[in-house]
């Protein structure tokens, strides 16, 4: 990222949004929670039958009639091992369905909203970042449901019906394990906002790591031919380091607190034994009674053991979803305007009008610029690094809002236009194209789904990529790589220029469109171009004026301004001009 931000605690509002996605299923999740309630209750009160069929068999009374009464106590015993079955199973096949659409929806949630934001939140935000940040998500979704359902809401409920049932041994003894549950669980609490920030701290530097190693992976041609290996080495295992120091700071901290955890534990255990014996003394506590006890502190001791541990592992969960909430939470920098309509091209016409534009670092990129674009006309851009010349094709594509001033394409503000209708009818071919990592044939169709194979192959022959392409070794199915690494930059840019020739939008955009290419391929794409742009209205940003000599206009930018404009032949003849100067400079290796 530019600049390192202050972690947010979003746990709060991360919450909210996991309670909207689990009330979309209600009756899944009304099946998970009535059939978890049938499954604590069988478990409350199987004990009870154990502990009369215990005291049963310890009577000393006639074995025969002993006999009949334990088949019919063991015939009900039957009935809850199965009813805890059945429960148990629709328990499981409810939460498989409700997880599963849920995790569909939160990701696509996630890829929704990512993609909604603007050019510059992912020129901010590492990918690796962002990809880590859905995942994590995601998974906190998960661990939160599993622990909040079978752990944290189920102990409170089979606790309240154990204690009605100790209640009636002795409310001294029920009494005494609520006072103690309490204690252990307002500890517990205290401790998960102590060990918060650590978690914090933790995620943050994991983040930091994830980053780094995506950057990395991404510049591995870098990292290898400036010899940048060792650096990198130490860059990544000081990240390394980092992350270790805190999950260790944080580890340890929770660790701490399982030996007190471990006492408080001990002190109920030893308690409730010593209370028992009393009871047993005073002749009110069966052998069956301390069945039915040791079943239910064996119960709470294994449930209250981990809870606090879940409780953190829970708030863990939340604190690594931290980062993608913010990320819904952050406003789009640029949306449609309430209302917006469709863009309606019918002649082409673009004028930048009053047009002022500064970034939040620099300003006054451009200051009340105007200049109109007419129907069919092929403008073009030069000036130097920095001018704005691309800054210009931004703004048409609304990449970046105004600062002033308005565009308008055939009178319609395109801030007043659905982006996706803007973009609709644009097609770009920029100086260095990226391509998905899919096959050729996909990355062409992408300028227009519905286009056939046929129609797929004519373009790229128009483009003069279809002689290479044929010569892959799964032709037009061959997989390109990541960014289209597998490609050359000048067969990268044919491929774009096949796409934006496929899409046949009114207005079309080169960005250094031939860049990439040697001369004989310059000159066939040249021709494919000259083919591509008749009928519309193009605009082209060139360093190689040899490509742009053709333009029905050139405006040279500079300072913020238009400070030269005409045709090619009338801007040489200028002696003290910017576009004769940089003519001179170039014509020996460019003209034909």
């Amino acid at each position: 990222m530019d600049k390192k931000k202050e972690s947010k605690n979003y746990s709060w509002q991360t919450l909210q949004i996991y309670w909207r996605q689990a009330w979309r299923y209600p009756a899944l999740l009304l099946g998970m929670v009535l059939s978890l309630l049938a499954v604590l209750i069988i478990d409350a009160v199987f004990p009870i039958y154990l502990k009369d069929l215990l005291n049963l068999l310890s009577s000393g009374g006639d074995k025969n009639t002993i006999f009949q009464e334990a088949v019919s106590i063991i015939f009900v015993l039957g009935l809850f091992i199965f009813g805890r079955w059945v429960f148990g199973r629709v328990n499981d096949l409810s939460f498989i369905f409700f997880l599963i659409k849920s995790l569909r929806d939160l990701s696509n949630d996630c890829f929704n909203i990512l993609h909604r934001h603007s050019f510059s939140y992912f020129n901010n935000n590492f990918t690796g970042t962002l990809v880590k940040r859905v995942n994590w998500f995601t998974q906190g979704f998960e661990s939160v449901i599993d622990r909040l359902l079978y752990r944290i809401l189920s102990f409170p409920i089979y606790l309240a019906i154990v204690v009605y049932i100790l209640s009636g041994i002795s409310w001294y003894l029920s009494v005494g394990v609520v006072i103690w549950v309490v204690v252990f669980l307002l500890v517990n609490l205290i401790f998960v906002f102590f060990k918060y920030p650590y978690d914090l701290a933790r995620n943050e530097a994991e983040s930091e790591q994830t980053a780094l190693l995506a950057d990395t992976i991404t510049n591995n041609s870098s990292v290898k031919l400036f010899n940048g290996y060792w650096p990198e080495v130490h860059n990544f295992g000081r990240a390394s380091s980092l992350v270790a120091r805190r999950r260790r700071n944080s580890w340890l901290v929770g660790t701490g607190f399982d030996f007190f955890q471990g006492f408080l534990a001990s002190v109920l255990e030893v308690g409730i034994f010593y209370f028992s014996v009393v009871l047993w003394k005073q002749g009110t506590f069966s052998i069956g009674d301390f069945v039915l006890i040791q079943a239910y502190l064996l119960k709470i001791m294994d449930e209250i053991w981990g809870f606090g541990r879940v409780i953190r592992q829970a708030y863990e969960a939340v604190s690594d979803a931290n980062e993608m909430t913010e990320t819904f939470l952050t406003s789009l920098e640029i949306e449609d305007t309430p209302g917006a309509k469709e863009l309606k091209i019918t002649e082409g016409v673009i004028d930048y009008d009053d047009v002022s534009f500064c970034y939040i670092d620099k300003c006054d990129i451009f200051k009340s610029l105007n200049f109109t674009i007419s129907s069919g006309e092929k403008l073009a851009f030069i000036g130097s690094s920095g001018a704005g010349k691309s800054t210009l094709i931004k703004l048409l594509l609304r990449m970046h809002n105004l600062s002033g001033g308005r565009i308008l394409i055939d009178g319609q503000d395109i801030s007043q236009v659905t982006q996706e209708s803007l973009w609709r009818n644009i097609s770009l071919v920029p100086q260095d194209p990226i391509l998905f990592h899919r096959s050729l044939k996909e990355n062409i169709r992408y300028g227009r789904p519905e286009a056939t194979d046929k129609e797929i192959i004519e373009a790229s022959k128009k483009a003069r990529c279809h002689d290479f392409i044929i010569k892959q070794e799964n032709g037009y199915d061959t997989l390109v790589g990541e960014r289209g690494i597998k490609l050359s930059g000048g067969e990268r840019q044919r491929v774009a220029i096949a796409r934006a020739i496929l899409r046949n939008a009114p207005i079309l955009v080169l960005d250094e469109a031939t860049s990439s290419l040697d001369s004989e391929s310059e000159s066939l794409i040249q021709e494919a171009l000259d083919e591509l742009m008749k009928g519309k209205t193009v605009l082209m940003i060139a360093h190689r004026l040899s490509t742009i000599r053709k333009a029905d206009r050139i405006l040279v930018i500079e300072d913020g301004g238009i400070i030269e404009s005409g045709k090619h032949e009338e801007l040489i003849k200028k002696k003290k001009g910017i576009y004769a100067k940089l003519w001179q400079l170039q014509a020996g290796g460019f003209i034909a």
